[in-house]
């Protein structure tokens, strides 16, 4: 088998947010893809990194009371926690908000210049008047101009997946202040999509891209729209690199978030001492595989590769589409407590059994897949404890206690062995075109043979007679090589049952062409539980803690119009309530006794408040204002019969009513403002 030199990335999370079970379909993906790569003998490195510019990130961090880079340097410490937490095997991850981004960014663009690729020209654009600021394409929303669907984002529909212009929606508001956009001149920048036809065309039709893929985007050339100019420029204010030249105009997040690949890459490069071009040249005989979302296919396999041949570099040997994820057959819903964050499940779960369930569910295809919560339950309990690990632990005790963990010097049954050794390549095929859920199948057949293997010799029965104890040890060594025959196959999926299973056999780490030769004459380590079963009480605990999450993440109304940009919903005035509705609230001054920090928190204080004669305990967000001692011996003004509500942190028995446009300038009452704790506000 000749040796490959492989470059691979997944798609780049955005940093504004957590990650979810929804990213971790294509980060899993990826890894066992690479993880099998590597088992193989090839050389293979995997690459990513957050994309961290944008008008989302530049308002959130607004909102947060800090700078973009303070909000992007949080959400990478997160983001790679939680992904080192699933064993996700990257060589280097990285940020587009790097010099190595800038510059591939100016090399890319200059070049396209040259090249004729880019086209300045004045367009009238979606401006904001309350906001005062231009609209990007996401803070646009209204009805897709191809096929009526209403709600989509101004750049691209999620139901059909045109692209379009934010000046196309029909009935647009904005998704800042929830008004109608008015349109506004302005000079902008055009990539010339068009002068890459012929070349795309090609793309298309090569191996590069799936069918289903391919088929989609070929309507793009017989459309009347055609392959349309792409506006790589923003306008100020904006989070992100600068366009060389300009004074007020910015790359586009679509332009220098691919470009991330690069970035990322000459990174690693420059850490580790690989050749850069040697694996993105033109002519380069590496490879070069992306995993994206389907929803991101028409970015990867028509801009992506035309800004690549623009820039002078190679195309994409495979962009690798998946679906995405439901949980128990819908759509993943924050209200229902199922748009699962990666950090809840971390916290209750093995990430194996993640891997696991995902890699027996996922296809090379485009087709989404579901997480149901009892299948996977049932699943990872039969298939990984009962079958795989079950297997282990029913022969490694007699070899422990009987022979002093030593096994047999042969195999007794050499051509059972055999036909998992043959196997190896209809496995290795499986897993190379991404149709992990076959690959699999094929692995469960194996154990399930070798289970049977035991269950007919059983050596619990051999071992009551004293002059079968060599049959005992043959028959549990094949069971062990059996074991760690299917292990091997399944090391890219389940990477720490791999490592504790190496452990326990003790010879060195395994490797595809490991199964070639049974493990035989040789000690072992005494057997130690691999994995245990999932227990129903460890997934409801998990949909809690992430509900729990969920609803301390709902930010808090605004209060000014700055603050107010950064909260895009565009949902309607909830129902109207009647005076006497809001009458019902009891509005009380009350005297903060006690003011204390709450660990793993970043906004929330827990206040021990007195409500003259009656204390409290409230958690209330006002962290960024004061300092815990110069809040005690205040008032405040609370809601004091509001019903007590669990948190992650404790109860709260009220709600502090406090005022400011927020982060530092947050209000409380001095203690000399002539108010008595108890008083009734009205």
């Amino acid at each position: 088998m000749q040796p490959r030199k492989i470059l691979v990335t997944s798609a780049l999370p955005y940093a504004n947010g957590s990650i979810h079970l929804g990213h971790m379909v294509e980060h899993i993906q990826t890894d066992i893809w690479v993880r099998f790569q590597r088992l193989r003998g090839h050389e293979c490195y995997y690459v990513c990194a957050d994309d961290a510019h944008g008008t989302p990130i530049m308002l959130k961090a607004q909102k947060d009371g800090i700078t973009p880079q303070a909000l992007i340097d949080r959400v990478y410490q997160e983001h790679t926690r939680d992904f080192a937490g699933f064993k996700i095997s990257y060589d280097n991850f990285y940020t587009t908000h790097s010099e190595e981004n800038r510059y591939f960014a100016e090399f890319i663009y200059k070049a396209a210049c040259k090249n004729g690729d880019i086209e300045k020209r004045t367009i009238r654009q979606a401006y904001d008047q309350q906001a005062q600021m231009f609209l990007p394409d996401r803070f646009i929303k209204g009805e897709c101009p191809r096929c009526g669907t209403p709600d989509q984002y101004g750049d691209n529909c999620e139901v059909c997946g045109a692209t379009y212009s934010p000046t196309d929606l029909k009935n647009p508001v904005s998704a800042i202040s929830g008004t109608k956009p008015v349109e506004k001149e302005t000079e902008h920048y055009f990539f010339k999509l068009g002068n890459f036809e012929s070349f795309l065309r090609e793309f298309l039709q090569s191996s590069a891209v799936q069918k289903e893929i391919a088929n989609k985007q070929m309507e793009w050339f017989e459309s009347d729209q055609g392959l349309s100019d792409w506006d790589v420029s923003r306008d100020a204010p904006y989070w992100g690199f600068k366009i060389p030249d300009t004074a007020d105009k910015y790359f586009y997040v679509w332009l220098d978030a691919p470009i991330g690949y690069l970035a990322s890459f000459k990174n690693l490069c420059d850490h580790i001492g690989l050749d850069f071009n040697e694996f993105w040249k033109p002519d380069s005989s590496a490879e070069v595989h992306h995993f994206i979302g389907k929803d991101i296919a028409y970015f990867h396999t028509l801009f992506w590769p035309a800004l690549l041949k623009s820039g002078g570099f190679r195309s994409p040997t495979a962009v690798h589409c998946h679906g995405f994820l439901t949980v128990n057959g819908a759509k993943m819903s924050k209200s229902r407590g199922t748009f699962i964050q990666a950090e809840s499940y971390l916290r209750h779960l093995n990430p194996d059994c993640l891997r696991y369930y995902f890699a027996s569910k996922l296809s090379n295809g485009v087709d989404d897949i579901d997480l149901s919560l009892d299948d996977f339950i049932q699943r990872v309990n039969s298939d990984l404890v009962g079958k795989v690990v079950n297997i282990a632990s029913r022969c490694a005790g007699f070899i422990t206690k009987r022979f002093d963990n030593q096994l047999a010097a042969e195999l007794p049954d050499q051509t059972l062995y055999a036909e998992f050794v043959s196997a190896s390549e209809s496995i290795a095929e499986s897993f190379e075109s991404l149709r992990y859920s076959q690959a699999i199948r094929e692995i469960m057949q194996l154990a399930d043979k070798a289970n049977q293997y035991v269950d007919e010799h059983k050596p619990w029965v051999l071992a009551k007679d004293e002059t079968r104890a060599a049959e005992v040890q043959a028959v549990c060594t094949q069971g062990i090589n059996l074991f760690r025959a299917i292990v091997t196959y399944l090391k890219p999926v389940v990477p720490q049952l791999a490592a504790d299973a190496e452990t326990f056999l003790n010879a060195g780490e395994l490797t595809w062409a490991s199964v070639s030769m049974p493990l035989v004459a040789s000690q072992i380590n005494p057997f130690k539980a691999l994995m245990t079963r999932i227990e129903r009480t460890a997934v409801d605990a998990m949909i809690a803690d992430n509900q729990q999450a969920l609803e301390q993440a709902t930010a808090p109304i605004p209060t000014t119009l700055e603050s107010a940009k950064t909260h895009l919903s565009t949902d309607p005035i909830s129902p109207e309530i009647q005076y006497e509705d809001f009458a019902k609230l009891d509005f009380r001054v009350a005297k903060i006794v006690k003011a204390a920090a709450v660990d793993e928190a970043d906004k929330l204080v827990q206040l021990t408040l007195d409500l003259g004669g009656e204390t409290r305990n409230v958690f209330a967000g006002i962290k960024s204002a004061y300092q815990l001692a110069d809040l005690e011996g205040r008032l405040t003004v609370m809601v004091a019969n509001l019903a007590p509500r669990k948190m992650r942190f404790g109860i709260s028995e009220g709600m502090v009513l406090a005022a400011g446009p927020g982060g530092k300038d947050i209000f409380v009452l001095t203690p000399d403002s002539g108010a008595e704790p108890g008083m009734r506000v009205k």
